[in-house]
């Protein structure tokens, strides 16, 4: 018989918890079960890979202490993990044994939390041992409670090794809807999953991805709401003011989009589009945002090469004459 127990308490020397689960897995041993330890405390970034653990025993005892409120987050993390990760074909057989200490109010409350999760992940529930400390000292010493706890391991044994049947409950339908439109995952991708999950790393390069991709998508639809492509066109267009007898050519780079845009004016006329044109006589590079600013009238061209956010070469006066010929006002 394999029993695991996993511990979600902080690792103090005067926990109840600790005390109960070396009595506890002192029984067992004494009854020839294989008992295999986890302390949640020391194994904070691979906590996830542990649902895995859970299958290749006969069943678990989760042990947690209540300090102030609620089972704690190790504990918590753990049960999440089993839920994201475990192979759920296997996990309707094991016995799930809640052990829960309290320094304050709320053990019950623990424990029936316990129960809870653990039916929706779809496993058994045994019988649970709770109890409030105040003097950790007294507790250790108290044969009578002592008596107890080796009650509960032995009937921890017995219960696994009869096999004792439970009635259905709502929880496990509840976690059968719950299943209903999840993604099937078999026990490698489950354990490749949850690797990755405790992998840092990995868990920030994902998110500096997923990041940069809602960056683009807001652009991406920023544009959109400008008018896509046509923006970049028709804001020269709209804004055009003929001047008599001048003549002259443009190409702007907008470079975090990279978009080429060619000017050609002749007198009363000027086309836009689209392209590359190394002979303008005026080649300038800029961002969208500087962009955005100089068609909604808040700088102009000069300002935005003599402050810097703009850079050009060819001759200044025909840079300068960009803001005559195009009016672009807020």
């Amino acid at each position: 018989m394999n029993i695991n127990i996993y511990y979600g308490g902080r690792g103090l020397v005067d926990d109840p918890t600790i005390f109960v689960i070396n009595k506890i897995q002192e029984v067992l041993g004494e009854l020839n079960v294989n008992v295999k330890r986890y302390n949640l405390y020391e194994m904070k970034n691979t906590i996830t890979t542990l649902s895995q653990t859970v299958t290749e025993a006969d069943g678990i005892v989760l042990a947690t202490t209540v300090e102030w409120v609620g089972m704690g987050g190790y504990m918590q993390t753990f049960l999440d993990s089993c839920w994201l990760y475990s192979d759920k074909t296997k996990i309707p057989d094991k016995y799930m044994f809640p052990v829960v200490m309290a320094r304050t109010y709320g053990e019950r409350e623990i424990t029936q939390a316990l129960n809870n999760s653990w039916e929706i992940i779809g496993g058994r529930i045994g019988p649970s041992l709770s109890a409030y400390i105040d003097d950790t000292t007294e507790f250790e010493f108290n044969s009578e409670y002592k008596e107890i706890i080796e009650k509960y391991a032995e009937n921890i044994y017995r219960t696994i090794s009869q096999n004792i049947k439970q009635l259905p409950s709502s929880s496990q339908t509840l976690k059968n809807n719950m299943l209903k439109d999840t993604i099937k995952l078999t026990p490698q991708e489950s354990e490749q999953l949850s690797k990755y999950a405790s992998d840092d790393t990995f868990v920030k390069t994902q998110k500096q991805d997923i990041e940069s991709l809602a960056s683009i998508y807001k652009e991406l639809l920023n544009d959109q709401e400008h008018g896509g492509d046509d923006y970049y066109i028709n804001s020269f267009k709209d804004n055009f003011n003929p001047t008599t007898g001048y003549r002259s050519t443009y190409m702007l780079s907008v470079s975090d989009k990279e978009k080429l845009i060619s000017i050609y004016v002749d007198g009363p006329e000027a086309k836009v589009e689209f392209g590359e044109n190394k002979n303008a006589d005026v080649i300038g590079k800029l961002t969208k945002e500087t962009f955005d600013e100089i068609v909604e009238g808040r700088i102009t061209f000069h300002r935005a090469f003599m402050t810097g956010a703009m850079t050009a070469r060819g001759n200044l006066k025909t840079l300068r004459m960009l803001d005559e010929i195009f009016r672009f006002q807020k």
